[in-house]
């Protein structure tokens, strides 16, 4: 089930739920782009018609944002979402199942080593998880057809069931959609910093603190430089979106 809300559809989906319906698509072959749209998502795809297009084209849209998910509880007509699902909390998740269900994981992104890195602590915590590969690209890879072109092969070659993507969004999500067709594999799901996280890299923030949906205090606090003018901006204009949508339900 799913409800639209900010123009897109999210699963009513509790995280562990988004897991195995995740490891389904890789059981049965069902090559599948899986998107985490977020508050800075919704703001862009306003504006990015091709990342608009591509998340319309997902199989499955989970939301990955408290913002979103607060929206949901108080907009009319529709049905809460369940909770937050972030890429974060899916990469685990996901080769939690996947390894009870024998499917390889390539982990493509992140800094040198990093991939590897997180393949190894996701592997110490699930001993089945069959690790396909891992593959830290260089920068601009995206715009670089031999690159894509060795990527690709990589994965091909490796027999891969369920294909992580860590690279920041829209850029992991627009070279999934460029490539889905040339990528012989089950879902693909973009997880931004999740390798990070997963590596040991970057601290997430305590649970309590994500429980109550103020993780992104958390990384604001931590990277002001990065994110403070970008957080500030995202709140701006979700506060009118959300306005904006308020309004246009109410009238129904």
């Amino acid at each position: 089930m799913s409800i639209e809300i900010f123009g897109l559809r999210f699963e009513l989906s509790t995280l562990q739920e988004a897991a195995e319906d995740v490891v389904k698509l890789a059981v049965n072959n069902d090559r599948s782009l899986i998107v985490t749209p977020n508050v800075d998502h919704i703001v862009n795809i306003m504006t990015d018609v091709e990342m608009k297009s591509i998340f319309e084209f997902a199989r499955f849209r989970y939301a990955d944002g408290m913002p979103i998910v607060w929206a949901s509880h108080i907009l009319p007509g529709i049905k809460p979402l369940p909770e937050r699902v972030t890429g974060a909390d899916l990469l685990p998740a996901i080769c939690n199942v996947a390894s009870k269900n024998k499917q390889r994981i390539f982990f493509l992104g992140g800094q040198s080593g990093v991939a590897k890195k997180a393949a190894i602590n996701l592997k110490k915590l699930n001993p089945s998880l069959m690790v396909a590969g891992f593959y830290c690209p260089p920068f601009g890879f995206d715009s670089d057809s031999d690159e894509s072109n060795k990527i690709i092969d990589l994965i091909n070659q490796s027999d891969t069931d369920i294909l992580f993507i860590g690279v920041g969004a829209p850029k992991q999500e627009k070279w999934a959609f460029a490539n889905f067709q040339r990528l012989n594999v089950g879902p693909i799901i973009g997880v931004g910093a999740a390798f990070d996280f997963a590596a040991g890299n970057i601290q997430r923030a305590p649970k309590w603190i994500q429980s109550i949906g103020c993780e992104w205090i958390w990384r604001v606090l931590h990277e002001p430089r990065r994110l403070f003018r970008r957080y500030l901006k995202d709140l701006l204009m979700f506060t009118y979106i959300f306005i904006k949508e308020l309004s246009l339900r109410v009238k129904k």
